[in-house]
């Protein structure tokens, strides 16, 4: 027969309400008993064990409601019974160490540590040494900021006879202290971890650290016991600012390993930059150096630092011939010595940039040069051969900005003819830019010119046009949008990877003039005289020059109907001083020299040209594309795109970025590199976009070109992101460490 579960409940209360306790008890233990998960009906029957002085079952049925409960995860529910059990039992140690576990779950861990404390007074108190100890091992994990109850677990640990985990507690407990600047309690725990493990190197080396950070010199030098361990403190003792304590310390690690070379080459480098090169020449020469790259580098290096530069070159030159791989650490060896001997430093850069040209790898000679000239602005001879190696290696961008440096470095020598060229190519080339009109302007004054704003407004004007020395044709470089191949036919929805420029041939100089642009006719703005006249073939496109008064975001592309009126007057504010006002000029004077006609035929001009809003429109195409995933067109887009000055930093690095994902790092490095040339809309988009072109070129192998980019970075913006990581990171594998 069935057992009737509601007639069996309602005959319990009957029995109940008629005072009859056990049978009613009986009655609900043949519910519970025929339905063990029926929680409610067992706490009623708990409850009546209580009611009926049966104390020990009734813990035992909470218990099991309890622990079900709690292994459900039900918590509250759970931690109300554990509760109800301690009323019963105050001591009873399985609720005691259940309610501890969830109380400290919930973050009630003050409820967590009374109910743990408890048990272990309770083991400790029936000799139960090991329970007690493994108590107050969990009473350490409770509140990881609570170093005094984790300093007594790693103790209890030991109790346990778990030495591992005791050393590895208190290794933990002295980084942390250590992080809180609470060096002193670090102190105590890592002596703690010492006197258990005296081998252990990175004990050793932590203790070090704090010695040195709490300028207990004297115990730091106590502790350290090898030739490894002095030269850790010698590198925190530098850290430090205590150079002489760290030559001690490096002398001693010297004296502990003779045979170290690379050890004694530190040490020579160390004296080698406080300009003692006597004491450096004890510990390298080139004779002791012997084939070894790292030692020749440096017995090179303190040659080049004192008077003896022509044999440091001579060791430079046999370093290269003898191993060639060592040519990016022979390019950061020059970069540091021409930070104070320029004409050194440039001799051995140089000749590591050449050794990249016998290679040609033009990228790599022009970065080398580069950050040369970043450490020593305005030195000729090393901008002249980075012009070289750009004009032989078709690197354009490049080309330009050195251009620019040494159109520069000419005005400051003096060399005014040679300054008057270059910067007139620049702006020939890119007339808006600034910079190029305001070193143009300087060099014509250096010659002497009477009127140099006329001189200029006469070039831009179209009516005397600028002669470019234009190097690089468009036929000289591959297009991105690349001519259609088989994969154009491919079956819809393959991917097809976005097409990898290939490395031009070097083109021959030629000099042409510039071709006149198309134009979209617009109805004329109005000038100073109401006067409209049309520019000449050769006019330079000024449209981007306004665009650059007032910017707008590069996604966001301008409506071909929008009317948009720029007051002139201001493009060349920097070069002309006091601004004319048109209505000054005498009527009906068209000279050349009249600088506010010119603008006012810049004006017309600058109304009937829609380049730029070309540009934008296919940059937003290419956004469309690229959300589409048709990246063949996405890329021919934006290449269109980059060839307007304010849209090239974002055309340029969105392409990189796609050549980047579709894993051909070659091409992305070389967009990357267009992109950094172009001014950055923000400081941030800057620095992330250099970032990313470090890693693009060491993805490339390209170290030294990486390792230029990254601390120009870090110069730029100081600890952005892991540079310096970074860059310590590349120095080592520069210098095979």
């Amino acid at each position: 027969m069935a057992f009737d579960r509601n007639a069996t409940l309602r005959n319990a209360e009957k029995l109940l309400r008629q005072g009859k306790l056990e049978p009613a008890i009986a009655e609900y233990v043949r519910v519970v008993e025929d339905q063990p998960r029926d929680w409610n009906t067992a706490n009623i029957l708990g409850d009546l064990y209580v009611r009926a002085g049966q104390t020990d079952r009734a813990v035992e049925q909470f218990t099991r409601i309890a622990d079900s409960l709690n292994e459900e995860g039900f918590l509250p529910k759970a931690s109300a019974l554990y509760k109800k059990i301690l009323k019963l039992k105050p001591d009873h140690e399985h609720a005691l160490l259940q309610a501890a576990e969830i109380a400290a779950s919930q973050g009630l861990l003050m409820d967590a540590r009374n109910h743990l404390t408890t048990v272990a007074d309770r083991r400790r108190a029936r000799g139960d040494a090991r329970g007690a100890a493994q108590v107050r091992v969990r009473l350490g994990s409770i509140d990881p900021a609570d170093y005094d109850a984790r300093m007594l677990a790693a103790n209890a640990r030991l109790e346990l006879n778990d030495q591992a985990g005791a050393v590895r507690d208190l290794k933990e407990i002295a980084a942390e202290l250590i992080d809180k600047e609470r060096q002193g309690d670090a102190i105590e725990a890592l002596r703690a971890a010492a006197a258990l493990t005296p081998d252990d190197e990175e004990i050793r080396r932590q203790l070090l650290q704090v010695y040195v950070a709490t300028g207990d010199f004297a115990r730091a030098m106590e502790c350290a016991s090898t030739a490894e361990q002095f030269v850790a403190l010698a590198s925190s003792l530098e850290a430090a600012g205590h150079a002489d304590a760290s030559i001690q310390a490096l002398v001693e690690a010297a004296r502990l390993n003779p045979d170290d070379g690379a050890l004694r080459a530190q040490l020579a480098r160390t004296f080698v930059a406080r300009g003692d090169l006597q004491r450096a020449a004890e510990y390298l020469t080139a004779e002791t150096a012997g084939d070894d790259p790292q030692l020749l580098l440096t017995a090179a290096e303190i040659k080049l630092r004192g008077d003896r530069v022509d044999e440091g070159v001579d060791l430079a030159r046999r370093l290269l011939a003898e191993h060639p791989s060592r040519r990016d650490e022979l390019a950061l060896m020059g970069w540091s010595v021409a930070e104070s001997v320029p004409e050194a430093g440039f001799r051995v850069v140089e000749l590591a940039a050449d050794a990249a040209v016998q290679v040609e790898d033009w990228a790599s000679a022009a970065a080398t040069l580069q950050e040369f000239v970043t450490r020593v602005p305005s030195h000729i001879p090393a901008l002249m051969r980075l012009v070289e190696i750009c004009v032989d290696g078709a690197l354009e961008a490049t080309m330009f900005s050195a251009q620019a440096q040494l159109a520069d470095a000419y005005i400051t020598a003096g060399m005014a003819a040679e300054a008057r060229f270059i910067a007139e190519d620049l702006v020939a080339h890119e007339p808006w830019e600034r910079a190029n009109l305001e070193r143009f302007k300087r060099a014509l004054e250096l010659l002497g010119e009477p009127d140099p704003e006329a001189i200029i407004a006469e070039r831009l004007s179209g009516q005397s046009p600028f002669t470019a020395t234009d190097l690089f044709s468009p036929s000289d470089f591959p297009s991105f949008a690349a001519a259609p191949t088989d994969e154009d036919t491919a079956p819809a929805g393959e991917r097809i990877e976005p097409p990898a420029p290939e490395r031009p041939p070097v083109p021959e100089p030629k000099s042409k003039p510039r071709e006149p642009q198309a134009v979209h006719a617009a109805p004329p703005l109005p000038s100073a005289r109401d006067e409209h006249f049309d520019l000449g073939p050769n006019a330079i496109d000024l449209k981007s020059i306004l665009g650059e008064i007032e910017p707008s975001p590069p996604a966001t592309a301008h409506a071909a109907s929008e009317s948009v009126e720029v007051d002139l007057s201001i493009v060349l504010s920097d070069i002309r001083g006091a601004a004319k006002t048109p209505a000054a000029a005498p009527a009906g004077e068209g000279a050349p020299g009249d600088i506010d006609q010119v603008f006012a035929q810049l004006r017309d001009e600058a109304s009937r040209r829609a380049a730029m809003e070309t540009a934008e429109a296919e940059y937003k195409r290419a956004l469309e594309l690229e959300q589409s995933g048709n990246l063949e067109e996405c890329v021919r887009a934006l290449q269109a795109a980059a060839r307007a000055p304010r849209l090239r930093f974002a055309a340029a690095s969105k392409l990189g970025r796609i050549f980047r994902q579709g894993g051909q790092t070659h091409p992305a490095a070389e967009w990357l590199e267009r992109a950094a040339q172009a001014p950055a809309p923000t400081p941030d988009e800057g620095h992330a976009l250099l970032y990313e072109l470090a890693e693009v070129l060491e993805q490339e192998g390209e170290v030294a070109r990486a390792l230029a980019v990254c601390m120009e970075l870090q110069a730029d913006a100081g600890s952005y992101r892991d540079v310096g990581e970074r860059i310590e990171r590349l120095m080592k594998v520069q210098t095979g460490g």
